[in-house]
Formats: structure tokens, C-alpha cells, sequence
């Protein structure tokens, strides 16, 4: 029925100035829309805008976006990022298009949900910069964390900034069992990028800032 009444209404074609608008009025129901109802959304209201970008999204679509994600970001992740990340081809702008959303708009969990997405798949060059977003995300959420986070542990780790702190935060974030998969990943699939300049970096990073969980 909901999806009828989005067609009925052309909610996948209308002005992107009245999307912003009617994202502003779905933040404002009460109660709020079950998981199933905010994923037909996502798929409606989005889908076919962000498959068919050929140029960076306007900012009125992704000020709908933001709003949208901001309280209904896993049934986007699951039907919007999951879609684009499958999408055959480079897929430049919505590869973009992620990496922006991961970085300015999702919640941790939907952060990690990418990035366990993004591990179910083949890795490409697509790809990477996706990993790569997701793991800036969580350091950049740990460094960035309330005053008196930093107190919790050690006293000489937090005055210089360690790598065994960087380590320890990061793992706050991202499970245990979700970084050793992104490890493995990169490993078994090494021999596919002998010549990428994205996947050398993102290995050095993980080197550089994880060294004590890699070995």
C-alpha cells in the first residue's frame, strides 16, 4: 500500500526542494515509521535519484539525505548504500555520494553495517574509498570523543596520544571480529591490487594506525 501510494504521489520524481521538505515532515511523525515503512521510503523518495547521478547530488538532495539518515539510517544502508555498492560500473558520484554519508551523516552502527556490507562483496576499486571513509570515521569519532572520555584509560597513553590508544579506541567502535574480516579481506584479495594507489594507502593507514592488531 505504501508503496502504491508513493507512485500514486510521484515521490521518486518530484522536485528535489519539495523531497527536503517532505524528509522534514517524516522526522516530525509520531510514532515513528516502522523499519519496513522507512525502507520503502528510502527505496522510493531516493533509489533512482542516486543510481542516476551523473554529477555531485545538489545540496537540496543531500539536505534530504541527512535528514533522512539522521533517524532512519539502517533501513537506508540497507536498501540504498547496499544497492549502490552492488551496482555494476565505477560509479564515481555515488561512490562519492557514500563516502560523504558515511563521513558527515551515519550513526556508528549504520557505519559498521556499511562496512560489513561493503565485506560481503568482491573488493574493487569502487570500493576502497568506502573502507576508507569508514575507517577515518571511527578514528576521527574517537579522537573527537566527550571530555573525560580520554581519562578512562591509561593517564601516559592519553597525554601522548599512543598508537595502542588509537587501537584501543577503535576497537570501542568497530567489533573485534569485524576489523579481523577487514584484515583477512585485505590479505586474501592483495594480489588483485599489485598496482592500485588506493589500496597501497589504505594498507599503510591500517599499518600505521593499527600495528599492534596486525601482524
Amino acid at each position: 500500500q505504501l508503496e502504491g501510494l508513493c507512485s500514486f504521489l510521484q515521490l521518486s520524481t518530484c522536485p528535489e526542494h519539495l523531497l527536503v521538505r517532505f524528509c522534514g515532515w517524516l522526522l516530525a511523525l509520531t510514532p515513528d515509521l516502522s523499519y519496513t515503512s522507512a525502507a520503502v521510503l528510502a527505496e522510493q523518495l531516493f533509489l533512482r535519484r542516486v543510481l542516476s547521478l551523473t554529477q555531485p547530488p545538489s545540496r537540496h538532495l543531500m539536505a534530504a539525505l541527512a535528514s533522512f539518515c539522521s533517524k532512519y539510517s539502517k533501513p537506508f544502508c540497507q536498501v540504498l548504500v547496499a544497492a549502490v555498492l552492488r551496482e555494476p560500473g565505477e560509479g564515481a558520484e555515488q561512490t562519492e555520494l557514500v563516502c560523504e554519508l558515511v563521513e558527515e551523516c551515519l550513526e556508528p552502527d549504520s557505519v559498521r553495517l556499511v562496512l560489513s556490507q561493503v565485506l560481503e562483496l568482491p573488493l574493487s576499486e569502487k570500493l576502497l574509498p568506502v573502507v576508507q571513509a569508514v575507517l577515518g570515521r571511527q578514528v576521527r569519532g574517537a579522537l573527537l570523543s566527550p571530555p573525560g572520555f580520554l581519562a578512562s584509560f591509561s593517564p601516559a597513553g592519553a597525554r601522548t596520544g599512543s598508537p595502542s590508544l588509537l587501537v584501543a579506541l577503535f576497537q570501542e567502535v568497530l567489533p573485534p571480529e569485524l576489523f579481523d574480516l577487514l584484515v583477512l579481506t585485505l590479505c586474501r584479495q592483495a594480489p588483485a591490487f599489485t598496482t592500485s594507489l588506493n589500496y597501497a594507502k589504505l594498507v599503510t593507514a591500517m599499518l600505521t594506525m593499527y600495528q599492534s592488531q596486525v601482524s
